[in-house]
C-alpha cells in the first residue's frame, strides 16, 4: 500500500502507448475504430489533465474517498499503480486507476494489481467491481482478459466524467 506522502511517485510511471485502435461503445456492444491516438508519459510540468500533479491529485481525491493505493516496483522504482475505492455504491467497488509504466506491460504486473485490489474491495464486502477503462484496443483486451465485460447501464456519474471510456463491470 502506498502512504499519501508517496502518492508523488507516480511521477516515475511512463504512460507512454502508441495506439491506433480505439473502442467506441453503444450500450454494451464495443466497435473498434482505426486511428492515432497515441498516449505520451505525463507532463512533469503544469497542472492539466495529463500531468503529473493531475495524477497525483487523483489519487489524493481517492485516497480521500476512502480508496487504497497500490504499487508495483522492479527494485526500488514504481512500475505500476492502482487505485480501488470500495461502497461507489452498496456492493460496488471502483477500479478507480490503473497504470503500468512503459516498458513493464504485459507482464503479468497489471492483472497482479487487478487481482489484489479486487480482493480489497471482496473483503470490504463488495460483490462487483466497475472501472472506466481507456478505449484502446489493449486496455480493454486487459480488463477483458480479467473477467470484466462492458455494461449497458455504467453508472451516470462515472459516464459523466469519462463518457468516451468504456464502462466494465466485474462479479467479485
Amino acid at each position: 500500500m502506498l502512504g499519501a506522502h508517496e502518492l508523488s511517485r507516480v511521477r516515475e510511471i511512463d504512460r507512454t502507448e502508441a495506439i491506433d485502435e480505439l473502442f467506441v461503445q453503444r450500450g454494451s456492444l464495443l466497435e473498434l475504430r482505426r486511428g492515432d491516438w497515441s498516449a505520451r508519459s505525463w507532463s512533469p510540468e503544469g497542472e492539466g489533465e495529463h500531468s503529473v500533479a493531475a495524477q497525483q491529485a487523483a489519487l489524493e481525491d481517492y485516497v480521500r474517498r476512502g480508496g487504497l493505493v497500490l504499487g508495483a516496483f522492479d527494485d526500488e522504482r514504481l512500475v505500476g499503480i492502482g487505485a480501488v475505492v470500495t461502497h461507489l455504491r452498496p456492493g460496488i467497488a471502483q477500479l478507480a486507476y490503473l497504470h503500468v509504466t512503459d516498458g513493464h506491460r504485459a507482464r503479468g504486473i497489471g492483472g497482479r494489481l487487478t487481482a489484489e485490489l479486487e480482493r480489497v474491495a471482496q473483503e470490504a464486502g463488495d460483490t462487483s467491481i466497475v472501472v472506466s477503462a481507456t478505449p484502446s484496443r489493449n486496455t480493454v483486451r486487459f480488463y477483458r482478459g480479467q473477467g470484466y465485460v462492458p455494461t449497458a447501464t455504467p453508472l451516470p456519474e462515472l459516464l459523466a466524467l469519462e463518457p468516451e471510456d468504456i464502462h466494465m463491470v466485474k462479479s467479485i
